[in-house]
């Protein structure tokens, strides 16, 4: 009868040894794939699953849109607030004035790393919010009010 691995621990290993490569290569972004990390290591899903769990559990990575992990930096400010507020920040961190027009959802999704419906959600709450006016489907949105710390939380 053929000596089997122990599968206790093996999730272990495998967070291990993408420590290991996250810090060898300081430029590392994003893991490998779920699928990567299962064929490279034999593993199931679950397992692999596990693997990225303790990476998250530990800080190092965290889940990325399209089922992909990233890489969290370290020292690296995350900025957590809800997506509507941090496009709020534009107007002011740009000097958008009142009447000017405002980025559209697809610049907006590729700057936050979004989808476009996330982006147009959080647009229609600073719309209904009176932050920005909407010029209908297709049209530009514009700004129609600089927002201040009140009106965001």
């Amino acid at each position: 009868m053929a000596q089997q691995a122990n599968p206790r621990g093996t999730f272990l290993k495998i967070a291990d040894s993408l420590k290991k490569q996250i810090a060898a290569d300081p430029a590392m972004a994003e893991l490998p794939s779920l699928a990567e990390v299962m064929r490279d290591y034999k593993v199931s899903r679950g397992v692999a699953l596990r693997a990225f769990g303790v990476l998250r559990q530990e800080g190092v990575a965290e889940p990325a849109q399209g089922g992909r992990w990233r890489v969290v930096l370290t020292g690296a400010r995350v900025d957590r607030r809800p997506l509507e507020q941090r496009i709020a920040d534009i107007i002011t961190a740009e000097g958008l004035e009142v009447g000017e027009a405002f980025p559209s959802a697809s610049v907006l999704a590729g700057r936050f790393g979004v989808s476009r419906p996330t982006v147009t959600k959080a647009l229609d709450k600073l719309e209904s919010a009176g932050v920005l006016a909407s010029g209908g489907q297709g049209k530009v949105r514009t700004v129609r009010a600089v927002p201040i710390r009140e009106e965001r939380s």
